[in-house]
C-alpha cells in the first residue's frame, strides 16, 4: 500500500519527527486549535509528543500525513485517519501499533496552519483522503466530528460526502458527527462523473 500520494495542489506523506516545525507553527497558535484542543502546546511537549503522534497502524493506513504544497514545498498542515476516542479526549495512541487496524471508528480530521486557509485545501485534503481511505486501504466507513461552532468544518466535510449522523459521543463529549460509506463515497463519484 502506497501512503505517499498527491491531490491537484497538495502532496501527502506520513508525518515524521522531523516535522516538529509544522507541529509547532500549528499547536501553538491559538486561532489554529481553537476548535481542536482546549489549550496550546509548548514546543517542549510538542517535541516530547512527536514519536507517539508518527505511529501508524494497519499497513501504514492508520495515522497523520503532513500536507505540503506541492507549488511551494511549503508545510500547510496536516490531515488523519485515526481511531475515534469516546470516553477519552485524546486519540488511543497505543492502537497505532502493528498491522491491524483498531477496532472502533476511524475518524478524518485535518488541520490547517493559519496562512493556508481559505484556499479550499481543507476540501481538497479531505476528499483525496477519503479517496484514499475507500481505493487503497480496508475501511469501510470513515467518520468525523466537529466542534458544533466550527460551521467551516461542518461544511468541509459535508461538501466531501459525508452525512450528518447527529449527536454522537466522541471525545468525552457530545458533538455533531458525521459519517460516509464506501459504498455512499463510490456512489457519489459515480454520480459526479454524469454531471
Amino acid at each position: 500500500m502506497n501512503v505517499i500520494f498527491e491531490s491537484e495542489r497538495l502532496a501527502f506523506r506520513p508525518l515524521q519527527t522531523r516535522d516538529i516545525d509544522l507541529a509547532i507553527e500549528q499547536w501553538t497558535d491559538p486561532d489554529v486549535v481553537r476548535y481542536v484542543a482546549e489549550r496550546t502546546y509548548s514546543e517542549q511537549e510538542l517535541i516530547d509528543e512527536m514519536p507517539i503522534v508518527t505511529r501508524r497502524c494497519g499497513a501504514g493506513c492508520i495515522g497523520i500525513w503532513a500536507l505540503t504544497e506541492k507549488a511551494t514545498d511549503e508545510k500547510i498542515g496536516s490531515i488523519f485517519l485515526l481511531p475515534m476516542p469516546v470516553e477519552l479526549d485524546d486519540t488511543e495512541w497505543d492502537l497505532l501499533i502493528g498491522e491491524e487496524i483498531p477496532e472502533g471508528d476511524i475518524e478524518v480530521g485535518y488541520i490547517l496552519k493559519r496562512a493556508a486557509w481559505g484556499k479550499g485545501y481543507a476540501t481538497e485534503a479531505c476528499m483525496r483522503m477519503l479517496q484514499f481511505a475507500f481505493e487503497d486501504s480496508p475501511l469501510r466507513e470513515v467518520v468525523a466530528t466537529i466542534d458544533p461552532d466550527n460551521h467551516a468544518s461542518r461544511h468541509v466535510l459535508m461538501k466531501c460526502g459525508l452525512r450528518q449522523m447527529g449527536t454522537i459521543r466522541a471525545y468525552q463529549a457530545d458533538i455533531p458527527g458525521f459519517k460516509i460509506t464506501r459504498e455512499q463515497w463510490l456512489a457519489d463519484r459515480q454520480q459526479a462523473s454524469l454531471v
